[in-house]
């Protein structure tokens, strides 16, 4: 655990208990700050309970949860130095967008003055890109303008922490992929430590520079976009992170090599470490190859081809192993390179691209 000095929040031992469901246990982690940081996982994961401890909306079953050093148990969550930008933004319709964003500042004490308020409701507003909408009506906002509001409304009183619950939720994709940017940019600018929760695995690994995957109330892995993807430490975070193939396979002894379901061997990846017995492999759709003439380590039949414009994935039914998932960078083809469902074709991979984890 790092020192106060360099973590804007920290979570030591902290659980969670609601009657006899536990929600969240054990938990060690240290945000560090300016950092933006992505709470990942399945529906009923915790994530959203860990967030809600950071905020101050709920408390502690046991450990304790730090915020720029100093312990905040039993801190009501309008003493904390973090705002919170909720999934459907909770803007007030009956205000204009410059109400919306200086309410909070209008509840502070001692009182601030009118024209600070003014200014600084103005600058968060310029911040997100919203100068000239300080009249306007929430209902005349769009989507990704409404967002932006409740973002400028969660910095103008500049906190140390900002909280974003699957802010971008509601939008439609190319909102979405544009919002990631703006928030990546606004994060950049502000300097403060982001905190955000999804499932989403694709925009954990867009938007942040640290993510930590969750399952069941734990911890799963923590670490950069690429670490997760390309060294998961579990099954677990490789079958939730990205897609992935799952073979079953046994670790021989020794030099002894891996051996498929389908009774192929492989050379074991370096990584193996000793690993013997039962194993699951995981290889990534990408890390695969699609053969038509040449050596090749598998064999199968295409059964599925899926167009997604600059990519192409198909399904491959392997011989004794079952349906594999393979994506092709379309860029990287001519027309004709493409398979077509009913042919017989070649896989080929590195064995070094394989992940193995025991049974």
């Amino acid at each position: 655990m790092g020192s106060a000095s360099t973590n804007d929040i920290e979570f030591r031992s902290v659980a969670k208990r609601y009657g006899s469901v536990t929600a969240v246990s054990g938990i060690d982690l240290a945000v560090p700050k300016g950092a933006f940081v992505a709470l990942l996982g399945p529906s009923g994961c915790g994530k959203t309970t860990c967030l809600r401890m950071i905020g101050g909306f709920e408390q502690p079953s046991e450990g304790t949860v730090h915020i720029g050093g100093e312990a905040v148990n039993g801190v009501p969550a309008y003493r904390r130095p973090v705002n919170m930008v909720f999934q459907h933004y909770a803007l007030f319709p009956h205000l204009d967008v410059a109400q919306n964003v200086a309410y909070g500042l209008k509840q502070m004490r001692p009182r601030i003055a009118a024209a600070e308020i003014g200014r600084r409701t103005q600058e968060a507003l310029e911040m997100v890109r919203l100068g000239g909408f300080a009249k306007r009506r929430i209902h005349e906002m769009s989507g990704g303008q409404q967002q932006r509001v409740a973002l400028a409304r969660a910095i103008v009183n500049k906190p140390k922490v900002l909280l974003l619950d699957e802010p971008l939720a509601a939008l439609d994709k190319k909102l979405r992929t544009a919002m990631q940017i703006e928030l990546q940019s606004l994060q950049r600018e502000l300097g403060i430590t982001f905190v955000l929760v999804t499932h989403d695995q694709e925009e954990a690994l867009s938007m942040s520079d640290l993510v930590c995957v969750m399952n069941a109330g734990r911890i799963i892995q923590v670490g950069t976009p690429e670490e997760i993807y390309d060294r998961p430490a579990t099954l677990f975070v490789a079958d939730f992170v990205g897609k992935t193939n799952r073979i079953a396979a046994t670790i021989e002894p020794g030099a002894g090599p891996i051996r498929l379901a389908n009774g192929l061997g492989l050379t074991k990846p370096a990584r193996v470490n000793g690993t013997v017995g039962a194993a699951m492999v995981a290889l990534r759709p990408e890390a695969i190859r699609l053969v038509r003439d040449g050596a090749s380590t598998l064999e199968g039949t295409v059964t599925h081809r899926i167009f997604l414009g600059s990519s192409v994935e198909y399904s491959v039914e392997v011989d004794g192993l079952g349906d594999f998932l393979v994506t092709a960078d379309r860029r990287a083809l001519v027309e004709s390179e493409l398979a077509e469902p009913g042919e017989r074709i070649g896989l080929s991979f590195d064995p070094n691209a394989m992940h193995i984890f025991p049974a």
